[in-house]
């Protein structure tokens, strides 16, 4: 029995906010892709999609970074609802966007080629479809107050990482410079990070040492929180 029949039908959506880093970059960067299809079609987009009968909005929004991506254990979270009857041309659309963290590295390049898309730095952001401009800044805006109190910006580096790479990921999630002295003495007071008897040299001829998160103590802060202001 239908006991809702008397009530309008809305479609329920998904929009991911992807955001990626390479640990030898200075910038974030976002995907996105050329839309397919009418409304907007050519322009640029967000990867999204609507919610199956059979899903939950986080099992749409994995299955979507999925498709694009390759990637299955990546962090994500629900960041915002966006309801404005007038929002999409096409129709009544209620979204629901989510902030992804992946590795650039680690994704699936021929998948991303399939869907025609592309990391785009933050400065170059274009115009997007509809209210993807302001999904993309309440996603930064969300990033950042994370970043301070969880550390989830180590989502984005490979297993091993130096402490300059490490800062700069700091630096490209806040967009500022950072006092390499301070900085070098914060990461390594949270007792976050184990040393490696293994130096990078590529991009130094004396070479900075690696390290690797501690997973324990990785866990515990997450849950717990922590400050990380800089």
């Amino acid at each position: 029995m239908d006991f809702y029949a008397n009530h309008t039908r809305i479609l329920v959506a998904v929009d991911s906010i992807i955001f990626g880093f390479n640990e030898n970059d200075t910038e974030l960067k976002v995907l996105l892709l050329k839309r397919k299809f009418e409304p907007a079609k050519g322009e640029w987009s967000l990867m999204g999609g609507f919610v199956r009968p059979e899903e939950s909005l986080d099992e749409a929004a994995q299955r979507i970074v999925l498709q694009l991506t390759g990637l299955d254990n990546v962090y994500m979270e629900q960041l915002y609802s966006f309801g404005d009857p007038d929002r999409d041309p096409g129709g009544r659309i209620i979204s629901v966007s989510y902030v992804s963290l992946i590795k650039i590295n680690e994704y699936d390049r021929e998948l991303a080629k399939h869907h025609g898309a592309f990391w785009i730095p933050l400065s170059e952001l274009p115009k997007l479809i509809f209210d993807h401009n302001d999904m993309v800044s309440k996603a930064l805006r969300k990033l950042r107050i994370r970043a301070r109190t969880q550390p989830i910006g180590f989502e984005l580096l490979p297993e091993k990482f130096t402490i300059p790479q490490l800062q700069r990921l700091y630096e490209a999630i806040y967009q500022a410079p950072f006092d390499k002295r301070n900085f070098r003495r914060k990461v390594l007071t949270m007792g976050l990070l184990d040393k490696l008897d293994e130096k990078e040299k590529e991009t130094s001829k004396k070479g900075a040492y690696y390290y690797k998160f501690n997973a324990t103590k990785y866990e515990e802060l997450l849950q717990g929180g922590f400050n990380f202001e800089l």
